[in-house]
């Protein structure tokens, strides 16, 4: 099974093509430019780096998130139209879940993504289960929460390395890469899914902001007033 998946979590996410959850190609996106800029030709690239094209792909994979609001959208928009236009199901998979699938194996793991505003997307994992669901908060708040040995994981950890070693000492390990690149591992678990005989149509995806949007923030404070 050919799956086509994309990961738009971060400010440069990645993309990747695998056969039965095996990579054939990997990229990285480029930070410094907006996903809109990049897409989709950074999965064009990906594919003709394959030698595959939009015809050979079963399955199409995508981050439904946490991540920034504008680099969800553009993502899983992205996604539902190939998706749509090929007739073949797409798949959303949380970036939490691919990062700790990334350090399969860890037996406690904190997923940490840059939320701004001195905060963090945050979930907790243990044996590859969730066990804390996906929160927003400021790094101090979850880490006072920690007592076992953690692993950490996500964009966030080196921003907060200082603070997560001074605060929880060794039993706090930070992974190295702590960002790596998702959308391979997006794709294993979407073929996994799929073999279970999960097949959605392109649209019931749905992102995981975890925070409320800007705009729905301002409206309600608007009407408190």
């Amino acid at each position: 099974m050919l799956c086509l998946a994309l990961d738009t979590t971060t400010a440069g996410g990645s993309c990747a093509v695998t056969r039965d959850g095996v990579i054939i190609c990997e990229r990285r996106g480029d930070p410094d430019r907006a996903h809109e800029t990049r897409l989709p030709r950074d999965l064009m690239m990906v594919l003709e780096e394959g030698r595959l094209t939009l015809r050979d792909i079963d399955l199409y994979a995508v981050a439904t998130g946490p991540g920034s609001f504008t680099g969800l959208r553009i993502g899983i928009a992205t996604m539902q139209g190939l998706a749509f236009a090929a007739g073949k199901p797409l798949l959303g998979v949380s970036g939490f879940d691919a990062l700790a699938r990334s350090v399969h194996g860890a037996p406690a793991v904190a997923t940490w993504v840059d939320a701004w505003r001195g905060d963090v997307f945050a979930a907790r994992y243990e044996r590859d289960i969730e066990v804390e669901p996906p929160t927003v908060e400021k790094p101090q708040a979850i880490l006072a929460r920690m007592t076992a040995p953690t692993l950490f994981i996500g964009d966030a950890v080196p921003l907060y390395a200082d603070l997560i070693t001074r605060t929880c000492g060794d039993r706090a390990l930070c992974a190295e890469p702590a960002a790596p690149p998702l959308a391979a591992i997006i794709a294993a678990i979407a073929t996994e899914s799929a073999r279970l005989g999960q097949r959605p149509a392109p649209d019931e995806i749905r992102p995981l902001y975890v925070r409320r949007p800007d705009a729905e923030l301002a409206r309600d404070a608007r009407l408190v007033r």
